[in-house]
């Protein structure tokens, strides 16, 4: 089947490399101009790894990763307040943990698609399901047809929209924005340390990359926000007077904002959907049951979503009304529990009161107690789902 995929960041081309391994012609689009760099560094694990390794991205998927050593959390002055031992996560995980930066997980996932049909700087504007296919229109002002469309456009998918009606309908804001953006040259360095200063509802993190760059993340609660900006001059206007009053480190990061032209900037938010599929159309990743970065693992999901929809399309021959249904009836109540989880960990990035933070560094504290790291941290890093190897079945 001819399937095209709109959006190429995690689970765009992760299906794009499964669906070409089966035989299908998938046609990644994506409204950028070229890969995306912007983001922040996500945690790695569980069944995302899995099929990332089934993908054969390993070793080069290593050598852009971190395997971070320490978090630590600091006061106005510097002073640490909690230390947690990071490397608690690769014994819990078997040593199959690490940290990477998203758009260098999208690099590697794009590499592996190559000779994959993709057309940069153009996108999904419409469609029309009719006459066993899909009539897609596209920002270019041109039309093609194609056996399916999938939406694997984000939190803010358009596919979605037009398969499905509004955001709002389907979206959980959780009381949260972020923003991430990186600064060359920055001093101190902490290698392999996830620094941040904390107070109600706001907080403020660092984290030393290669090359002497370091990354900036910005997480604070949408009280804060009277109205979303709508471009980047407002999005540095609002860090700077959300966090003028912050000490530690942040006037010195703010002074430079101004270098920044590649700025991370959204509302955390879960997308809630009955339903993914519709006709010949179907959604996965954040377009279907964002997670949010709360999670720490919405990567992994994403491209978990992307790996078991292109194996139901193999295991149903080409039937996809019967692998759109085998694709949500496997993954639905999964991914419930999942936003489920990240919801335990709002608390952390930014408590709402004094008690809540003095709480939250001392259960880091206890937390890097290696037995009482298990059992407070264990539940995070467990998968009820078992992976299906659809790439070892014989077509029926």
């Amino acid at each position: 089947m001819k399937i095209a995929i709109n959006g190429v960041g995690i689970a765009g081309p992760t299906l794009a490399y499964w669906l070409r391994k089966y035989g299908h012609e998938p046609v990644l689009f994506e409204k950028a101009p070229k890969l995306r760099t912007a983001g922040y560094i996500i945690d790695f694990w569980g069944s995302g790894y899995d099929i990332a390794e089934k993908m054969g991205l390993f070793p080069e998927l290593l050598e852009d990763a971190y395997i971070m050593e320490r978090i630590r959390t600091l006061t106005a002055s510097g002073r640490t307040t909690s230390s947690l031992n990071v490397r608690n996560f690769q014994e819990m995980t078997n040593g199959r943990y690490m940290s990477i930066a998203r758009s260098d997980l999208s690099k590697h996932l794009f590499r592996a698609c190559g000779g994959v049909k993709t057309r940069f700087g153009t996108s999904v504007t419409g469609f029309e399901d009719q006459d066993g296919k899909v009539k897609v229109q596209l920002s270019d002002n041109s039309s093609e047809d194609f056996d399916l469309l999938i939406g694997a456009d984000g939190l803010h998918s358009h596919v979605r929209e037009l398969a499905f009606g509004a955001q709002e309908t389907f979206e959980e804001h959780l009381g949260f924005y972020v923003t991430a953006f990186t600064l060359p040259g920055y001093q101190p360095r902490n290698k392999l340390t996830y620094l941040s200063h904390t107070v109600p509802g706001r907080q403020v993190s660092r984290i030393s990359l290669r090359d002497d760059q370091t990354l900036f993340l910005f997480f604070f609660s949408k009280n804060f926000v009277n109205q979303q900006p709508e471009n980047e001059a407002g999005e540095k206007a609002l860090l700077r007077e959300i966090f003028a009053d912050m000490g530690w480190e942040t006037a010195a990061i703010l002074s430079r904002m101004d270098e920044v032209n590649n700025i991370y900037f959204d509302r955390v938010s879960q997308i809630k959907m009955p339903n993914w599929t519709k006709g010949r159309v179907a959604l996965l990743g954040d377009a279907a049951a964002c997670a949010s970065l709360l999670s720490g693992e919405g990567t992994g999901l994403a491209m978990t979503e992307a790996y078991v929809l292109a194996g139901e399309l193999k295991r149903a021959n080409g039937n996809y009304e019967a692998a759109f249904s085998a694709y949500q009836n496997k993954l639905h109540g999964y991914l419930l529990q999942k936003q489920a989880m990240a919801l335990k960990f709002a608390g952390f990035f930014a408590p709402k009161t004094w008690l809540g933070l003095f709480l939250r560094d001392a259960m880091t504290n206890f937390a890097s107690v290696p037995v009482l790291g298990k059992l407070m941290l264990g539940g995070m890093f467990k998968d009820n789902l078992k992976l299906p190897s659809y790439e070892d079945e014989q077509k029926n």
